[in-house]
């Protein structure tokens, strides 16, 4: 799905450097779930369950507030 590519791109492009181990790690994670899940966290329908992951969520979702 091109358009999760370009929100997942967006933060290892602007926000995975500057994390710390714990966000990186999350965010590795987070990439192993299913698309669909992927895309409904981001497009707010619903919420992940792990903390760090919606704190990366939160962060993509703000992009344009930054």
């Amino acid at each position: 799905m091109r358009e999760l590519d370009q929100l997942l791109g967006w933060y290892l492009d602007t926000r995975y450097a500057g994390s710390d181990d714990a966000a990186k790690v999350a965010f590795s994670t987070l990439l192993e779930r299913q698309d669909p899940e992927l895309w409904d966290w981001l497009m707010g329908r619903s919420q992940p369950a792990q903390e760090p992951w919606q704190k990366i969520v939160d962060e993509i979702r703000c992009r344009d507030n930054v």
